[in-house]
């Protein structure tokens, strides 16, 4: 893992004053990178939290469901990471997006990355707030009122975004196999003792797997994979960047993919296929609890609430830091107000950014707490779903932009990589995000009108974005012509793209 140093693969030293500051360049390895988009999609939270409504609703089969999301993800990645050599602008999905489908699409994109990131990670505060007051309930039965631990655990995130990408990315990684470890503890105690009724592969039957209940679960276990563009994100902090992304992109989606299958499986074998159902349903957020109290023991039950915990602290963490990265990005292009493109002289973080997206949460929690708002029901769900929504419909879109690219540039790269799995990735995203629109109410619990809004704010989202790059490219055409550029790339209007074959430099973003 890369140290904090300014030294370090012979970097030299920081400035001194904060206008001349930039990020630390090359000091991220793909472990560093890896553990920001694992942790990001807060493994042992998932697995704890949610699996157990997957379990209830799709039955036994559902390890295959988050298999396959996770199948479809990497399909999207073989794409995704093919055209990251060819873009160094550090926006994300945006970035590729504009190259792509235009910068109005572009916009768009921004916009809605701006929402989904801040949605998925201010709504996360809930679920911190009532995690935290289980875990002091449990071991001191004490209560703490939620909004205090939310805006406690605000100041913690600000803090530990504020510090070096490094000093996060260790903090991650101790956090990370933490959460992991105590899952793997539970595992060995299942393996070792065989389970309820022995060890049976009956979550891999078709029986298992072909049941109306799939649809929902292939819903949940898409919304598990969050934060997945944060390996493009960290571009310009990454060493050598070309490899760094593509493997941290490809670790990332294989280690989760594996690790949520494994573990519903392994749950599943604990209470044995045929009770596994009715427990889900009479104790859903007990059920790894008990199963671990049984095979290992009260002591990491008690490690287990203390790790989910940590599990979303870190997950909140890797979100900021993205959050911030994306407001850096977008305030060096003059989208966004140059104050939030500031770098602190000596931790190298976009301190500004930080600052902003943490007062943003306290508004946010405050108002939801002064509304008498319940924090998982209403400030979780609520903020989280079009997070969700917005980050696949981001994927879906940057799919398509993949084709799109490869279509107009002269370049090397074979068919599979720019044609037959982006065309397949678009295809299997445009249908898990119908997927977790129809079962929307088994995300949120709530009304209808309330699904409404919360599926609309996506597109209305994106609206304002084309509405946003309309206004510029007739008021700052300067602006406009550079959204989305590479570092090196001239601000000004490329030329019309040719015929396929083009140079890449006339591929670039159209208006």
């Amino acid at each position: 893992m890369a140290v904090d140093s300014a030294s370090h693969n012979g970097a030299t030293p920081p400035p001194t004053d904060a206008e001349g500051a930039t990020l630390r360049r090359g000091t991220l390895g793909v472990a560093d990178i890896a553990f920001f988009v694992i942790s990001a999609a807060a493994p042992l939270t998932v697995m704890a939290g949610t699996s157990p409504i997957a379990l209830g609703a799709g039955g036994v089969g559902a390890p295959v469901g988050y298999a396959l999301a996770g199948a479809t993800l990497a399909l999207f990645a073989v794409g995704f990471t093919t055209m990251a050599r060819h873009v160094r602008n550090g926006g994300g999905f945006y970035a590729f997006i504009t190259r792509g489908l235009g910068r109005p699409a572009g916009f768009g994109a921004a916009t809605v990355a701006l929402l989904a990131y801040n949605g998925m990670q201010i709504g996360v505060y809930g679920l911190l707030a009532t995690a935290t007051q289980e875990a002091l309930q449990a071991f001191w039965g004490v209560h703490v009122p939620w909004p205090l631990i939310a805006l406690v655990g605000v100041v913690v995130i600000w803090y530990l975004g504020y510090r070096s990408i490094t000093f996060g990315a260790k903090v991650l990684g101790v956090l990370l196999v933490a959460e992991t470890g105590i899952l793997l503890l539970l595992a060995g105690g299942v393996l070792l003792q065989g389970g309820a009724d022995g060890l049976t592969l009956d979550s891999f039957t078709p029986e298992a797997v072909l049941v109306p209940g799939t649809g929902a679960v292939l819903a949940f276990a898409f919304a598990a994979f969050t934060g997945f563009e944060s390996t493009a994100i960290y571009r310009r902090e990454a060493r050598n960047p070309r490899r760094t992304i593509p493997r941290a992109t490809y670790i990332a989606v294989a280690f989760l993919g594996v690790f949520y299958a494994f573990t519903i499986w392994i749950i599943i074998q604990a209470y044995g296929s045929d009770r596994i159902l009715q427990a889900a349903a009479e104790d859903p957020a007990g059920l790894f609890f008990t199963a671990t109290t049984h095979y290992v023991g009260s002591w990491a039950t008690g490690l287990m609430h203390l790790f989910i915990v940590t599990s979303i602290v870190a997950s909140q963490l890797a979100f900021h830091n993205a959050i911030n990265r994306y407001g850096l990005a977008m305030a060096e292009e003059g989208v966004l107000p140059a104050a939030l493109g500031r770098v602190h002289p000596r931790h190298r973080s976009p301190y500004v950014a930080g600052v902003v997206q943490s007062v943003l949460a306290v508004l946010v929690i405050v108002g939801f707490a002064v509304a008498g708002a319940d924090p998982y029901t209403q400030l979780l769900l609520w903020m989280n779903t079009p997070g969700i929504l917005g980050l696949m419909a981001l994927q879906v879109l940057t799919a398509v932009a993949v084709l799109l690219y490869f279509r107009r540039i002269r370049h090397q790269e074979g068919a599979l990589r720019t044609k037959v799995a982006p065309l397949l990735a678009a295809v299997l995203m445009c249908g898990a995000l119908w997927l977790v629109i129809s079962k929307i109410d088994s995300l949120t619990g709530a009304d209808f009108g309330t699904n409404a809004v919360l599926v609309l704010i996506v597109p209305a989202t994106f609206t304002a974005g084309l509405l946003l790059a309309r206004r510029l490219r007739r008021t700052r055409p300067a602006v406009y012509a550079g959204f989305a550029a590479d570092p090196d790339e001239e601000r000004a209007e490329p030329a019309a793209p040719g015929p396929a074959g083009a140079p890449p430099e006339e591929a670039a973003a159209r208006g």
